[in-house]
């Protein structure tokens, strides 16, 4: 028997770019502080980047080639700023899903000036907030549902089309016991509520978040305690909605009042209510699928934004996945179960 020859080792070509116009300012703001940001693009696209003044020299594959000129060209035109680690990242992003046919991005009113949707789906999810007065997001963390809500509520209150935003989801923890919380009614529900604090700090500023608090511009409503009100003129969130009953969501829904906007979000593969309890999410969307004017936007694991290598590092675990079903099939018989069970 020959000895079998080892695989061939990928082709590598090398590839010149030439950045123009020269400008070390600019040049200095693509590469970021000891060239950070090439070393972004660089795992992105799988190259090696060699860098002598405005002259780029790119080593991989043909096909990885051109998309990484593509993309440092890009990233050099809007080099007249800073630019930080997570702008380029965001920026690849955007590069791996631009889509030249689909709508332009709609434009909120917020503190972040260059918020806008990186995937086709989150504009889609944008649009559909905009024109409808039920929206569900659905889909799994990291893909913008709960962030995207909130900029939505911020840009309808300073357009003044609500008078407040209201925020709520149910109290379950995510497999563990937290145990008595203590405080009063707000500080009890606070830790749960932690991702749309965080997002109203970033698009709103602390001190402004503080005063609409203040003001009862922005309310904390526990989803236990809504029965029995009618919400009129205002955007309210109800997040992680995966963990709510049926007639939890059902009483949400029915709350909702004239002038106002509601939007839901939850990922129905990250469950947490006790076992045998039907989420009231996964009940809510086969009921509702078909009615006018509620708006369902899903996303998937391309829509996540996170850093460029996850996807990689997602791809290589269900690879490995893959492998270990397929060695466990090949070790088990036809009639393997079978004959175990007469034994």
């Amino acid at each position: 028997m020959e000895p079998q020859k080892p695989a061939a080792a990928p082709r590598t070509r090398r590839l010149e770019v030439q950045l123009a116009p020269p400008d070390n300012a600019r040049l200095a703001n693509l590469c970021g502080a000891l060239d950070e940001n090439l070393r972004q693009i660089e795992a992105a696209y799988d190259v090696a980047i060699a860098r002598r003044g405005e002259q780029l020299t790119l080593h991989g594959e043909p096909g990885k080639l051109h998309s990484a000129r593509a993309a440092l060209q890009e990233f050099y035109r809007r080099a007249e700023q800073h630019l930080t680690v997570e702008d380029i990242q965001l920026g690849l992003i955007e590069l791996a899903k631009r889509d030249d046919t689909s709508p332009a991005a709609p434009t909120l009113l917020t503190r972040r000036t260059d918020l806008h949707g990186r995937t086709p789906r989150q504009n889609e999810y944008l649009r559909n907030i905009q024109s409808h007065d039920i929206t569900f997001g659905l889909g799994p963390a990291g893909t913008g549902k709960t962030y995207l809500a909130v900029a939505c509520a911020v840009d309808a209150f300073e357009r003044e089309q609500v008078q407040r935003i209201i925020l709520t989801r149910p109290a379950v923890e995510a497999g563990e016991r937290l145990g008595f919380l203590p405080g009063d009614l707000t500080q009890k529900v606070d830790p749960y509520l932690r991702p749309l604090y965080d997002a109203l700090y970033d698009l709103m500023g602390f001190d402004r978040v503080a005063k609409m608090f203040e003001r009862q511009c922005i309310e904390i409503a526990p989803l236990a305690f809504m029965r029995g009100r009618t919400l009129s003129n205002a955007f309210i969130i109800l997040d992680e909605a995966q963990n709510t009953t049926p007639e939890q969501i059902k009483m949400f829904l029915t709350r909702i009042g004239i002038g106002s906007r509601a939007v839901v979000t939850g990922d129905l593969t990250q469950i947490d209510l006790p076992r045998g309890h039907k989420s009231g999410l996964r009940d809510a969307v086969g009921t509702l699928a078909d009615v006018r004017g509620i708006a369902m936007t899903r996303f998937n694991r391309e829509d996540v934004v996170r850093h460029p290598l996850v996807a990689r590092i997602v791809e290589a675990y269900e690879r490995a996945a893959a492998q270990r079903e397929a060695a466990e099939d090949g070790r088990t018989a036809p009639g393997e179960a079978t004959t175990g069970a007469a034994k």
